[in-house]
């Protein structure tokens, strides 16, 4: 890795925060944020808002004209390696090479083989090119997008609210409310920056949810995918008031939808809608972060087939025991301790009176 000084590290940390302005509007592209400095100064900033507009190195050339100040010889900070290629904007190279910058530093690589090899674009033309700075943070930023490019399946976060000893709703599917309007906000800030919120009939048919963004400000609702194996949905449920809603069945539905009701039939071998296969379509019409807002039995069905990429854990100080729903009901119990899903805790914080834990499946075997 190059030998990045504290000022480096500073510029890149600043283009982060900046990136992070996108976190709700960017998608389907990256979150990008980018910083020019030249003599020492700060001489323009810029961050990449929303498809179809300029991206954050773009921006950030724009902001230095408007301040007037000159561009040649400065170093550019962004947390995206330079596109190159024509897309809905022109290659963010030509701006680069136009504006006559010195120095690139990209805290990581493009790695879309369509829109790559900006680096190396640049460096053949004489400009001094670096990567890694922040390097995890980075990745962290646009952990969706990165699966999206390369797997080809959108990153699954399951979110869940629950009792201390893991219960989810009562045996007769009473769940609201088991956390605090503190916990319930902070779920839709994490809803507002998801691409597709995925949920299963049973949920619609036991809670009626909305399953849109109403806590926090947003320009963007997400999809609404829902999974529904005999295509039972209701045409009057809440969840078909507004928005595009996709609806995934193994069968063929008798019922009639309104028109912003687009269904799917995606039957697998076992009868079942075929998850996987639903994750990749997704993935083809640009959802990057999906997340999950179901019952035990869809989670279950998920986790079983490794479809999942994080835990949104949001517990609340209470007990409800048993008889009552888990989080996960697996197609298979396990019947050995050495079966079991590891996990590794990322972050524990506290939400008002309850408790968010974010955790991701783990690679090492119990």
């Amino acid at each position: 890795m190059p030998g990045f000084d504290d000022r480096d590290r500073e510029c890149m940390r600043r283009a982060l925060d900046l990136a992070a302005r996108g976190l709700f509007t960017a998608t389907p592209n990256p979150r990008v944020g980018c910083v020019l400095v030249r003599d020492g100064r700060v001489i323009g900033e810029g961050w990449h808002e929303r498809a179809g507009e300029a991206h954050a190195e773009i921006r950030a050339l724009a902001d230095a004209k408007a301040r007037g100040e000159a561009t040649r010889g400065a170093t550019l900070y962004v947390t995206l390696e330079p596109c190159n290629h024509y897309g809905r904007t022109p290659p963010c190279t030509d701006g680069l090479l136009a504006a006559r910058i010195g120095r690139v530093v990209a805290a990581m690589r493009d790695p879309n083989a369509i829109a790559s090899r900006g680096g190396e674009r640049l460096a053949a033309a004489g400009i001094a090119v670096e990567y890694g700075l922040c390097e995890d943070d980075a990745r962290e930023l646009n952990a969706g997008w990165i699966k999206r490019i390369t797997a080809g399946s959108p990153w699954l976060r399951v979110k869940i609210a629950a009792s201390l000893d893991g219960k989810t709703a009562l045996e007769n599917g009473a769940s609201q409310w088991i956390t605090g309007p503190a916990a319930r906000a902070d779920g839709h800030r994490w809803r507002a920056r998801s691409c597709a919120i995925l949920t299963g009939i049973g949920t619609v048919l036991q809670d009626d949810p909305r399953l849109t963004v109403r806590e926090v400000e947003t320009s963007r609702q997400p999809l609404k995918v829902i999974v529904d194996r005999h295509g039972q949905l209701p045409a009057g449920a809440r969840v078909l008031d507004g928005g595009e809603v996709i609806l995934v069945s193994a069968g063929t539905p008798q019922l009639a939808w309104p028109e912003n009701v687009e269904h799917v039939h995606l039957p697998g071998p076992d009868g079942r809608v075929d998850l996987a296969a639903m994750l990749r379509l997704l993935a083809e019409r640009g959802v990057n972060e999906l997340q999950v807002e179901a019952g035990a039995k869809l989670n279950g069905a998920l986790l079983a087939a490794g479809l999942v990429d994080e835990l949104l854990l949001y517990l609340a100080p209470c007990l409800i025991g048993d008889p009552a729903r888990g989080m996960f009901a697996l197609p298979s119990p396990l019947s050995l301790l050495a079966q079991r899903v590891q996990l590794r805790i990322r972050e524990v914080a506290r939400i008002g009176d309850d408790w968010r834990v974010v955790a991701r499946m783990s690679q090492e075997k119990a």
